[in-house]
């Protein structure tokens, strides 16, 4: 759910991801009407986004990367970057963050006009 607009958003899970978090669901015995990350804190039925990011911070110090580089935000970010540098289908990225205006995704991506005008110079009509 999208915190800002309260909105659904979607996303792509790979195979792997899909059979950890089935692995997960049937040892943690979660059912169907129960969030995936429960909380430990009684009155939360669900991890909050500060314990998301302890959890990934904990993550990329494990494997020896520097947490200071990584972060929630900045994945999020950097993979609708690599799509968007890809495709250059705005809307498509419009719909991966649940933005609900194209100026909020152009000024989250960072578009400029630079980038406009090369994309421009690279279609023939």
């Amino acid at each position: 759910m999208q915190q800002k607009t309260h909105r659904p958003v979607q996303f792509e899970i790979t195979e792997q991801t899909r059979s950890s978090l089935s692995d997960w669901i049937k040892s943690a015995g979660i059912a169907l009407s129960d969030f995936i990350f429960p909380s430990r804190i009684h009155n939360s039925p669900h991890i909050t986004t500060r314990q998301y990011a302890r959890i990934v911070r904990h993550w990329v110090t494990e494997i020896g990367l520097d947490p200071a580089n990584y972060g929630t935000h900045s994945m999020r970010r950097t993979k609708v970057t690599l799509i968007y540098r890809r495709t250059k289908n705005i809307r498509a990225i419009q719909l991966l963050l649940g933005h609900t205006k194209i100026e909020s995704t152009v000024r989250y991506l960072g578009i400029e006009v630079d980038d406009a005008l090369e994309m421009a110079e690279q279609t023939e009509v």
